[in-house]
């Protein structure tokens, strides 16, 4: 296998991680839909952390395509 093969196929498998990120994001908003359904009274302490999860996951997706981006054209 040649280094730009290799290269390619790395970007590839880091690019899998913004779709990952992509799940989680929309695991996160789910289960703040449910828990707010379920206690109405609480979703506004919970909103808070709701925005930290989603920054967080957002910025891991975010990381994984800048890699995936580095691999394939670096």
């Amino acid at each position: 296998m040649d280094i730009a093969s290799a290269k390619l196929i790395g970007a590839g498998l880091a690019a899998i991680g913004a779709g990952i990120a992509a799940i989680g994001v929309g695991t996160i908003f789910g289960q703040f839909l449910q828990g707010a359904l379920r206690n109405p009274a609480a979703a506004d302490k919970l909103g808070g952390r709701l925005i930290f999860g989603f920054a967080v996951t957002e910025a891991l997706g975010l990381i994984a395509a800048v890699v995936a981006l580095a691999l394939a054209f670096g």
